[in-house]
């Protein structure tokens, strides 16, 4: 076992330029501003524009991320990109993130974990840089999740937007006190039908649309971010109380506050984006991640947890000392 860990060096976010607010959906589908707020507290969302590929906004966010570490692409050895949206079915939207990036070594996969693929991807990270396998990691999250939805149904189309967000992971220094303390992930696929997109290449020959049993994720929720927050905190020693932010994945506002409330957790402490960004799958944490960070909010030294759940189910959780 090494006594380094690995730490987030940076973090760098992109979101495309049309933003869809809740009335110009309304123009769109039987809905409200104030039905939407009521059920979920989004305002708004940003729509990747006609060509603009999860590739693009990955490799922005990506671009964004080495700027604020002062790293070159010569300096990454991986790149993970977590995607439910892939620029097409191969190759790995990783491979064409790492040509836009002009990097010729290294390796470049992507995970598919749905909403939980960031934390997901942290984890891999992680254990491929402790084994020795790389320095240097790009982890991206990156969405065009609007390309899933069906605009006729208000109950989805309201709830997701695109974006995406990056982090740089790397080895620290021995006996740094910073970096991922522990992760938890797990995943259940029974209950795969009550969240999921109703076509793929095997089955159905079609990219098809998400479709959502919403009362029974939200019921399952907030039981499963509680679950992998606090076999994390027991991993490490922690308790909530020694929690100095919370980065949940921002799917809705009251599951957010469902979690925070059974966590015991200060609204103060919880960072939520779900406002403006509404749900980015796998973008969503490294987005508020960011947001967080660029407001100095979240500082060197900092208990952080970020933790999510999606279609699968799949659910995960990873404390980092920043």
């Amino acid at each position: 076992m090494t006594d380094r860990r690995t730490i987030i060096r940076s973090v760098g976010a992109y979101l495309p330029a049309q933003v869809m607010t809740n009335d110009d959906l309304s123009k769109i589908v039987d809905t409200t501003d104030e039905w939407i707020q009521q059920r979920t507290g989004i305002k708004q969302r940003h729509i990747a524009a006609e060509g603009e590929n999860t590739s693009d906004l990955a490799a922005a966010a990506a671009r964004k991320a080495m700027e604020n570490a002062g790293i070159t692409i010569a300096d990454i050895d991986l790149i993970i990109v977590a995607t439910t949206t892939p620029d097409m079915t191969f190759p790995a939207t990783a491979a064409v993130v790492q040509q836009k990036l002009g990097m010729h070594h290294g390796a470049a996969f992507d995970i598919q974990a749905v909403c939980s693929g960031f934390v997901y991807a942290v984890a891999t990270a992680d254990s491929y840089l402790k084994n020795g396998l790389g320095k240097r990691a790009l982890v991206i999250g990156a969405e065009t999740a609007s390309r899933l939805l069906d605009w006729t149904d208000r109950t989805t189309c309201v709830l997701f937007g695109d974006g995406a967000g990056a982090v740089v992971m790397e080895m620290g220094k021995p006996g740094e006190d910073r970096g991922v303390l522990a992760t938890a992930l797990r995943s259940d696929g029974q209950h795969w039908n009550k969240l999921y997109v109703d076509g793929g290449v095997s089955s159905t020959r079609t990219v098809g649309h998400v479709r959502m049993e919403g009362k029974e994720v939200f019921k399952h929720a907030v039981g499963m971010i509680t679950d992998v927050v606090y076999k994390v905190l027991d991993d490490t020693g922690n308790t909530i109380a020694d929690l100095d932010w919370f980065v949940p994945h921002q799917a809705n506002k009251r599951i957010i506050d469902g979690a925070g409330v059974k966590l015991g957790l200060p609204p103060e402490k919880v960072v939520v984006t779900v406002d403006r960004h509404a749900n980015t799958s796998a973008a969503s944490v490294p987005l508020a991640l960011n947001t967080a960070v660029a407001d100095g909010r979240i500082k060197r030294g900092d208990l952080v947890m970020i933790e999510a759940m999606g279609g699968g189910f799949t659910w995960g959780a990873s404390l980092i000392r920043w």
